[in-house]
């Protein structure tokens, strides 16, 4: 099976304009995300998809990859559906699409789920989860939780903590039964990639802000592989600071 990777970069952020271009230990952030996702051994290619002229030449300036995708684009899953139409792409099985802002991403991580798309030959779309291990996680709604039935097939992605627990103060939560957090990494078949790129946003999707609820609502199974490695999101310029010691 032949599977590209693609990181989709955008210049323009309300809270980190120039995101990828931030300097994490002496690199990029976009760099080190390359860099990291080149090492997964089930990629054939990887290329960064951007609307940024200073993306596009700071990623060849260090031999990277990378083409020049619509300012239109409302999500990265868009800017991948493009980069799988485009003929210098076309004939790959599957796409991954890789967050461009978390720099430590595992390779294993997305051998893990091209591995889970390839053996499951009915899964057309699968991501990752992670057991939650704290109330903060459980809580905040920057993290995005997720519920999936026994044959780990997503039933529902929020915000808000999923299962709610009746009778039980939100501090427990955590001792009466097991929460996920979603790892917004998603491997697809391309023929899926495409058709995905057409739906209309859908009322649940827009109610929560959440992409992959359209998906569901419009009958797409998601298959889940569970982690245990934690992913580090750099969402403002604070953030860089916080990360340091990972490097």
């Amino acid at each position: 099976m032949q599977v590209i990777g693609v990181i989709p970069a955008r210049y323009a952020s309300t809270r980190f304009p120039g995101k990828p271009l931030a300097n994490i230990g002496g690199r990029s952030m976009i760099q080190r995300v390359y860099e990291q996702v080149s090492e997964a051994k089930t990629l054939s290619k990887v290329v960064v998809a951007t609307d940024d002229e200073r993306i596009l030449t700071h990623v060849r300036n260090f031999g990277g990859t990378a083409v020049m995708t619509s300012e239109r684009h409302p999500s990265g899953t868009d800017r991948c559906a493009e980069v799988i139409s485009m003929p210098a792409y076309r004939g790959f099985d599957a796409a991954v699409n890789i967050q461009g802002d978390e720099p430590f991403i595992q390779p294993f991580q997305i051998d893990m789920l091209v591995s889970a798309l390839w053996f499951h030959k009915n899964l057309k779309i699968v991501t990752l989860a992670k057991k939650i291990d704290t109330i903060e996680t459980l809580t905040n709604e920057n993290m995005v939780k997720v519920a999936f039935d026994l044959h780990f097939k997503a039933v529902y992605f929020s915000r808000h903590p999923i299962p709610f627990v009746r009778g039980t103060p939100v501090k427990d939560w955590l001792q009466q039964t097991t929460f996920y957090k979603h790892i917004g990494l998603y491997a697809f078949k391309t023929d899926v990639l495409q058709q995905l790129a057409v739906l209309k946003p859908s009322r649940l999707e827009m109610a929560e802000s959440l992409e992959q609820l359209r998906w569901l609502e419009n009958g797409y199974e998601i298959g889940i592989a569970l982690t245990d490695l934690e992913t580090i999101g750099i969402d403002t310029p604070e953030d860089v600071a916080k990360i340091q010691h990972f490097l």
